[in-house]
């Protein structure tokens, strides 16, 4: 029992000891190291705020700007722990190579990843385009919300929120008609019936809702001749969170426009003859 108390009271000696010997070696190291760390992140702050200023200043985008002012904070904060690390005589080259096959392993297991965030950066580098656009991507349309580093976020007229990685729209063909949408519509009216009267009657119909843009106007004009009509096609562009309430309430205005005016729409007829084969 006695060996025992004795063997432990030798460890708590050494250990006092090395403790004591490291501060006596290493205090001033220490403290030095404590300050050129503390000073260093004052000084990361400091120039990503400068980065930050710079890119507003310049109209950089927001998710760039944002960006750019991380990787320079992240890069100042290394280079202080480097310099940290060798007060205390500690090489960083194992630590660098460590670090690099760490990342060269993470990098092939998170390629996918990786991939969203390289495709981020192009996309705010490129800008093709930026929040409040509308863009169409492979038959998915909304309205730009947030873009991200590895995603996009849409949004459309019925509260959705799609969110698409980014890696599926570097590449792909971007369809972006910015704040507006385009409506395309028919109405058919009879052979008997003026073709042109139609087409004014429709084109004053659009013109009473403030929120279709005068520019670019209206079209109206005969898009075929069908079997039992003429076919009077009508585009026009709408705010896209307004796209379906306009196109419906457009459609409805339309067909009161010409039943108001005696304009007959017919309906497909068909005549058949039945022949008594005797």
């Amino acid at each position: 029992m006695e060996q025992e108390i004795k063997n432990e009271l030798e460890t708590i000696t050494r250990l006092t000891n090395t403790i004591i010997d490291f501060f006596v070696n290493y205090s001033f190291q220490v403290i030095g190291a404590i300050i050129i760390f503390l000073i260093g992140l004052i000084i990361a702050r400091w120039l990503a705020k400068i980065a930050l200023r710079i890119c507003e200043k310049h109209t950089v985008d927001v998710t760039l700007s944002l960006f750019i002012a991380s990787t320079v904070k992240l890069l100042v904060i290394a280079m202080i722990i480097v310099v940290c690390l060798g007060k205390f005589g500690i090489s960083v080259a194992p630590f660098v190579a460590a670090i690099g096959a760490i990342s060269l392993s993470a990098g092939l297991a998170l390629q996918g990843v990786f991939s969203n965030y390289g495709a981020g950066f192009t996309i705010i580098l490129t800008r093709p385009f930026v929040v409040g656009n509308t863009i169409c991507i492979n038959e998915i349309s909304g309205i730009v919300k947030e873009i991200k580093l590895a995603y996009t976020v849409l949004s459309t007229e019925d509260g959705e929120m799609i969110t698409i990685p980014n890696k599926h729209i570097v590449g792909e063909v971007i369809t972006n008609s910015f704040e507006y949408k385009v409506v395309e519509a028919s109405v058919g009216i009879s052979y008997a019936e003026d073709p042109g009267k139609a087409i004014e009657l429709i084109r004053s119909c659009l013109s009473t809702f403030s929120e279709i843009p005068s520019s670019p106007s209206p079209q109206v004009g005969i898009e075929a001749f069908a079997d039992s009509s003429v076919n009077i096609a009508y585009r026009y562009w709408v705010p896209t969170e307004k796209y379906f309430e306009l196109q419906y309430q457009v459609n409805l205005a339309v067909f009161q426009s010409l039943q108001n005016a005696d304009v007959e729409i017919p309906f497909p007829q068909r005549e058949v003859t039945v022949k008594n084969a005797s």
